[in-house]
């Protein structure tokens, strides 16, 4: 799904949201009178350049275009999402969400960012309160999935639904509250600890840096990929939760916290919380802390996709998406001209693959060509079912050629041909390239086999009829400069 998508209000939710849009495939107008707010925006998109594509496998699509708009009116006008994101004043709020109704297109969805204000509230005084509702997200938007849902009985069924499909699209888990509540669910949640941090540090039992610390090291990692309620599931033991609440629920009623106060902000008390987290953090400007935390989001979202847990699952469900309809997710007998190289990765080189010369390390040259076997073997049947049921290729044999350099970012693609196939044997040639650049190439011989026996055998009469289809309609290709080299061979 794509579209235009009107951004009104510039700042950070607001240039994150306008990059989740953009990088998404959608066209974005931006309105915000401030003097800064186009270079804030370009700047929190540069940021999302450099990180979001790198958490998928897949590329995502070509990016849509983006215009800064002198007015609201022609900014909002066609588009079909709008996005209010102005600074968390219910009077101004009110007022734009009037202003947007004035100028835009009745059936478009408008989203208010808004972290504390009901839905309720953002509807009084508009023509069309159902037009209407909140769609809050996390900092930073492009990164970060989680965005609440949040609507009234003047919201229709249909358009709820309508609302939460366009966020899958973009990769993003709406979570629909059930009901309106001042600040949603998670800024709720957010803010309990935050009371007993303010506490803590209070009362001289920790400083910013130490309350951090207790976070980031311990339950924050359970939390990402796990959540609260989960995690206590897991300590319960094999009692599962009562056995938990039996053990633990007696202690809420121990004098552990000080959820039901608050420590009054003194000056003192808000210049101390400054300066230790000033000096937590360094001499890292904010700039700088925020390329850290895309780069550490980016290194854990692709670790837990990888295990195909919490956002990770989020992120793999949408990389299918994304592969959904391209050459990427043909089976064989959809590749209209089986006599040319086939399609098997498009995807960009992500943070965590450059070494310490600046380029992509020799390891991820492997795990592309590999990545490539495996989705060719997947359009010629040896997809997981066919592995479960107890046949797979081995690799017996791999040559790979590092012919130019590549960066992160950059967007490459693996074609894939067939040297020999049919039997026991599959023999492949991939060559990457970023535009018309020849990156590498990878040769590749594999054996089918028994995953019982694990000893080769022919493989089953589809397998063997796909793979000798792309053998014999490629056989008068020019053989590849490179294959069945040696190293150190001439060429």
């Amino acid at each position: 799904m794509s579209g235009t998508v009107a951004i009104i209000g510039g700042g950070v939710i607001g240039g994150g949201w306008a990059a989740r849009f953009l990088l998404n495939g959608w066209d974005v107008r931006v309105h915000d009178p401030g003097p800064e707010a186009a270079s804030r925006i370009e700047a929190v998109i540069s940021n999302a350049r450099r990180a979001l594509p790198g958490l998928l496998d897949v590329a995502l699509p070509e990016e849509g275009t983006l215009h800064f708009c002198d007015t609201l009116a022609a900014a909002v006008a066609g588009a079909g999402w709008i996005q209010e994101s102005v600074p968390e004043d219910l009077a101004l709020k009110q007022a734009t969400l009037a202003e947007i109704q004035a100028s835009c297109d009745p059936g478009a969805i408008i989203g208010s960012s808004t972290s504390g204000f009901r839905p309720s509230q953002l509807q009084q005084e508009v023509p069309r309160p159902g037009q209407i509702l909140v769609c809050h997200p996390f900092n930073p938007v492009y990164l970060l999935p989680l965005v609440e849902v949040v609507g009234t009985d003047a919201n229709a069924g249909d358009f709820l639904a309508r609302a939460q499909q366009c966020l899958t699209g973009l990769g993003m888990h709406p979570l629909h509250l059930r009901q309106e509540i001042d600040a949603h669910l998670a800024d709720r949640l957010l803010e309990a600890v935050w009371r007993e941090a303010l506490w803590l540090v209070r009362d001289g039992i920790a400083t910013t840096g130490e309350i951090d610390d207790a976070i980031r090291y311990g339950f924050g990692l359970r939390w990402a990929q796990m959540g609260l309620f989960e995690t206590y599931r897991i300590a319960g033991g094999e009692a599962g939760m009562a056995h938990f609440i039996a053990q633990f629920g007696p202690a809420l009623q121990w004098p552990w916290s000080r959820l039901t106060d608050v420590p009054e902000l003194t000056p003192d008390l808000v210049a101390r919380i400054a300066e230790q987290s000033d000096a937590q953090s360094g001499a890292q400007d904010v700039a700088a802390l925020e390329r850290i935390r895309d780069s550490n989001l980016v290194a854990m979202l692709r670790a837990l996709k990888g295990q195909g847990w919490g956002a990770g699952q989020l992120l793999a469900a949408h990389e299918d998406t994304l592969r959904a309809g391209t050459d990427l997710g043909q089976s064989a007998g959809e590749v209209a001209d089986p006599a040319q190289p086939v399609l098997t990765l498009r995807r960009v080189v992500p943070l965590d693959w450059a070494d310490y010369n600046g380029h992509m390390t020799e390891a991820k040259y492997l795990q592309a060509f590999g990545d490539a076997t495996d989705r060719f073997m997947e359009m010629i049947g040896c997809d997981a079912a066919y592995i479960a049921a107890g046949g797979s290729f081995f690799t017996a044999e791999t040559h790979i050629r590092h012919l130019d350099e590549v960066h992160t970012g950059t967007l490459i693609e693996v074609r894939t041909r067939v040297l020999q196939g049919g039997g026991k044997k599959m023999h492949l040639w991939h060559e990457m390239r970023a535009g018309a650049r020849l990156l590498a190439t990878g040769e590749h011989f594999l054996l089918h086999v028994s995953l019982e026996t694990r000893r080769a055998c022919e493989a089953s009469p589809e397998i063997d009829a796909a793979l000798r289809r792309f053998a014999r309609a490629q056989a008068d290709l020019p053989r590849p400069e490179g294959a069945g080299r040696g190293i150190g061979a001439p060429r």
